[in-house]
């Protein structure tokens, strides 16, 4: 049943009124999916603070950015590699340090399908210590900030956490045995997801000030998979870009920057287009499969991850 709250266009960026002295924090923004995001709350008189790894295009986009809006567009960056705890905290006590209010932290970038096992400077498999571990230490230390504007944390998942195990593979979480590009992205996106859906009953439990939303940006024209994937993956991928089944990067970006500032929404949801095979087409509430919020997982997930990572969140 097609989730018709936002009329028969779905949510589009009409229904954003202005959020001018609200700042936005987000992940990976510098182009895809995190730049259109950033482009859209810009366009509402937002504050936007990037979090990107690369200094040269960050600089590149943010000229683009205030070419299009104004030199007074008030839009920053922040050098951080997800991939690098050590990074992931230099950068959040910088925001901490300089950023006085976060009504929106979005956990916009990630690396996918990369094709040969690879590990962070930490020592995790690189897709589950990028896409979960780093945005983990990141939520947990940004928190007290976005709980005083009573904001948001805004995980963007993937449909590719149908794919794979389903569930946590707590035994080998390195992929030292059996790795496979595809399995090991799935189960990093399952992670994040796990995370927010943890999180959620945490605050809830302790009456915390913090909603949190899951969303995907369905299958979008953004760099992803042309910047971590290997080279079949990249190939049939550039196909499938030709086709009906994959809308653009700005269209991808709805669902982030709805759940950033929509109000009335479900939290144990996932949210992103509706259309065919939940690909493509009007942005609303889609289907969530109930392996993603297996409460016995979550919990174990959230204590691994304190212990890999060192940072005990204190909810």
């Amino acid at each position: 049943m097609a989730d018709t709250t936002f009329g028969p266009k779905g949510w589009t960026p009409d229904r954003l009124a202005s959020l001018t002295g609200k700042t936005y924090v987000i992940t990976g923004a510098n182009a895809g999916a995190g730049f259109q995001a950033a482009r859209i709350l810009l366009t509402r008189g937002a504050k936007v603070v990037m979090l990107n790894r690369s200094v040269e295009r960050s600089t590149a986009a943010i000229q683009d950015l205030k070419r299009e809006f104004g030199a007074q567009a008030d839009v920053s960056f922040v050098r951080m590699d997800l991939s690098d705890l050590s990074s992931v905290r230099a950068a959040a006590n910088e925001i901490l340090n300089t950023v006085p209010r976060i009504d929106a932290l979005i956990c916009n970038a990630a690396i996918a399908q990369v094709p040969s096992r690879q590990l962070t400077v930490d020592g995790f498999e690189s897709q589950l210590g990028t896409n979960h571990y780093g945005h983990f230490v990141l939520c947990g230390m940004l928190f007290d900030r976005i709980e005083a504007s009573q904001g948001r944390i805004v995980v963007v998942a993937s449909l590719g956490y149908k794919m794979g195990l389903r569930t946590i593979k707590f035994d080998d979480m390195n992929w030292e045995k059996d790795y496979s590009a595809n399995t090991a992205y799935s189960q990093s996106k399952l992670a994040q997801m796990m995370f927010a859906y943890e999180l959620q009953d945490r605050l809830k439990a302790a009456s915390r000030k913090v909603e949190v939303y899951v969303c995907h940006p369905g299958s979008s024209a953004t760099s992803l998979i042309s910047t971590s994937g290997g080279l079949l993956t990249r190939i049939s991928w550039w196909l499938m870009t030709k086709t009906p089944m994959v809308q653009t990067a700005e269209q991808g970006a709805y669902p982030e920057v709805m759940c950033a500032t929509e109000t009335g929404l479900e939290q144990r949801a996932l949210y992103g287009p509706t259309g065919r095979m939940e690909f493509v087409g009007p942005v609303g509430r889609g289907t969530l499969q109930p392996h993603a919020h297996d409460k016995s997982v979550m919990t174990r997930l959230w204590d691994v991850s304190e212990q890999a990572t060192g940072f005990t969140w204190a909810v």
